[in-house]
C-alpha cells in the first residue's frame, strides 16, 4: 500500500526530450503498485489483535472480531475481515480455540468464507511472579477449498504496573503443504492500556507486518461488564489505527466482542 500509485514522468503539457525513453520509470511502476496488492491480499483478522498470555482454568469463550480498511486508494479501500471462534481452557495453562468461520472481502470483490483455524494459548508463568508474564501462541490454519495451510507460533508477553497494562506479541508464520511458498513471515504487535474502570480502558495499539510492509498505530478503548444473573462477562474493544508508512492503509478500524463464562 503506497501513496505512489504511478510514477510522475512529466508535468502536464510537457514532452520528454527527444530520444529519451523512461524505461527505468516504467519498470519501477509495477514495483510501486505491488505493495498495494500485497497488503490487500495477505492481512488476516488475527493480525489486529494483541494476545494475552493469561489462561483462566475452565473458562469458555465465544468471540467475534474483525477489521476494515478506509483509504482513498481503490486497491485498499473497503477491505474487511472477521472471525468467529469458540474457546475453552481445560486447565490453568492451555486454552485451545477453534475458528469456525473466517470471512474476508477484498477491494472490488465479493466477501467469502476463506478458512478455519485451530489456535492454542499456553501460559508459562504465574501472573505477577516474574518481571513479565510469559506465554506462547501456536496455531494451524486451513484455507477453505484447499491450498497451502499456515502455521503460526511466537511468544506472548504481558506486564501490569498499577492501572497500566502492556502486552507484546512476536509471531512467526509459515505456509506448509503442496504449493506453499518458501520463507517465514513475521509480525509484531503492542498494546498499552490504562484502567480508568473495569468497563473503560483507553489505550494505544501498534502493529507491524513484514509480509506487506505495513505499520499501524492508534487509539483503542476496551473494557468488560459482568452479565447480571450469570457467571459470565461481556468484553469489548474498538479502535482506529492510522498508517505510519505509505504502504499501510490510511485508517484501519478494529473491533472485538467476546462473552466469557464458566
Amino acid at each position: 500500500m503506497s501513496s505512489i500509485l504511478a510514477p510522475r514522468i512529466a508535468a502536464p503539457g510537457t514532452v520528454p526530450p527527444s530520444g529519451h525513453r523512461p524505461t527505468s520509470r516504467r519498470r519501477l511502476a509495477p514495483m510501486l503498485v505491488l505493495p498495494l496488492w500485497v497488503a490487500a491480499s495477505f492481512a488476516h483478522a488475527d493480525d489486529f489483535i494483541v494476545y494475552s498470555p493469561h489462561v483462566t482454568a475452565t473458562q469458555s469463550e465465544i468471540e467475534v472480531r474483525g477489521y476494515g480498511f478506509s483509504d482513498g486508494r481503490a486497491a485498499i479501500n473497503g477491505e474487511r475481515a472477521a472471525e468467529l471462534s469458540f474457546a475453552h481452557a481445560f486447565n490453568g495453562w492451555w486454552k485451545p480455540e477453534l475458528y469456525v468461520a473466517e470471512y474476508k472481502k477484498e477491494p472490488g470483490a465479493r466477501g467469502k468464507l476463506i478458512g478455519y483455524e485451530f489456535e492454542n494459548t499456553f501460559q508459562f508463568t504465574e501472573p505477577g511472579r516474574y518481571w513479565a508474564d510469559v506465554g506462547m501462541l501456536a496455531s494451524y490454519g486451513r484455507p477453505k477449498g484447499g491450498g497451502p495451510a499456515e502455521i503460526e507460533v511466537g511468544p506472548l508477553f504481558e506486564k501490569a504496573v498499577g492501572r497500566f497494562d502492556h502486552r507484546i506479541n512476536l509471531i512467526w508464520e509459515r505456509k506448509i503443504g503442496a504449493g506453499a511458498p518458501r520463507g517465514t513471515g513475521f509480525r509484531y504487535s503492542y498494546a498499552g492500556s490504562y484502567a480508568v474502570s473495569r468497563a473503560f480502558r483507553p489505550g494505544i495499539e501498534a502493529y507491524g507486518r513484514e509480509a506487506d510492509n505495513a505499520y499501524h498505530a492508534g487509539p483503542t478503548v476496551s473494557g468488560e461488564w459482568h452479565v447480571p444473573g450469570s457467571q459470565g462477562n461481556l468484553e469489548y474493544r474498538v479502535g482506529l489505527l492510522l498508517g505510519i508508512n505509505a504502504a499501510a492503509p490510511r485508517r484501519t478500524w478494529v473491533a472485538q466482542l467476546a462473552y466469557e463464562f464458566f
